[in-house]
């Protein structure tokens, strides 16, 4: 149960993260370079919690756990 609710969380805190991530795209029709656009999400709190979550998601997903957990 405990792993249901932290996948839950994760996937949230992805998919606010990522949004934001699409959202700050915008930055490279005003101007930015790339590297530039990469040194702001990597500054960025909410960027930083979507590439987090997503580590820890696919974290849990290919960890052993019970014999009745799923695996890929």
């Amino acid at each position: 149960m405990v792993k249901i609710f932290l996948f839950l969380v994760m996937f949230a805190l992805t998919v606010s993260g990522f949004t934001y991530i699409i959202m700050y795209l915008n930055l490279l029709s005003m101007g930015y370079s790339f590297t530039d656009y990469l040194s702001f999400i990597f500054k960025r709190f909410e960027c930083l919690m979507g590439i987090f979550g997503f580590i820890i998601i696919n974290i849990m997903i290919f960890m052993g756990g019970d014999c009745y957990d799923i695996h890929i």
